[in-house]
């Protein structure tokens, strides 16, 4: 639990979004700097990175956030931002994903319980696992 000014919380989400038609460019150096990267938005946005891992063409994060964040609003700043930063450090992306859009517009977002967290972070490191 956290504490703020009047009120004590635990709010935690698994974000998931893909790459634009599913194109698997998300791999070796690229999949590497794409977590850097994330990790440096949620920093800068206040967000808690608890688990992050990067598949070939889709993203999971399980993070941590404050009552005053909200959704579409930290939903925005991780994937605008990302694909900004991403097409300038791996130009060669462009080649594959025409248009300027890295990312799929659509995400699944799903509220973490207290009793839950464990598993969540279990079936993000096992997606690896299921290639």
């Amino acid at each position: 639990m956290k504490k703020g000014r009047g009120y004590v919380y635990q709010l935690e989400y698994h974000l998931i979004w893909c790459v634009k038609y599913r194109h698997q460019v998300l791999t070796d150096e690229v999949a590497d700097g794409l977590k850097d990267i994330l990790r440096d938005i949620a920093a800068q946005n206040g967000l808690d990175v608890v688990r992050l891992e990067v598949m070939p063409d889709h993203v999971h994060l399980l993070l941590g956030a404050t009552p005053q964040h909200t959704i579409p609003d930290f939903v925005k700043a991780l994937k605008g931002a990302s694909a900004r930063r991403m097409f300038a450090a791996y130009p060669q992306l462009k080649q594959k994903l025409w248009g300027g859009n890295l990312w799929n517009p659509s995400y699944c977002i799903l509220t973490v319980s207290e009793h839950t967290p464990a598993q969540i972070q279990k079936y993000i490191e096992s997606q690896h696992d299921q290639e």
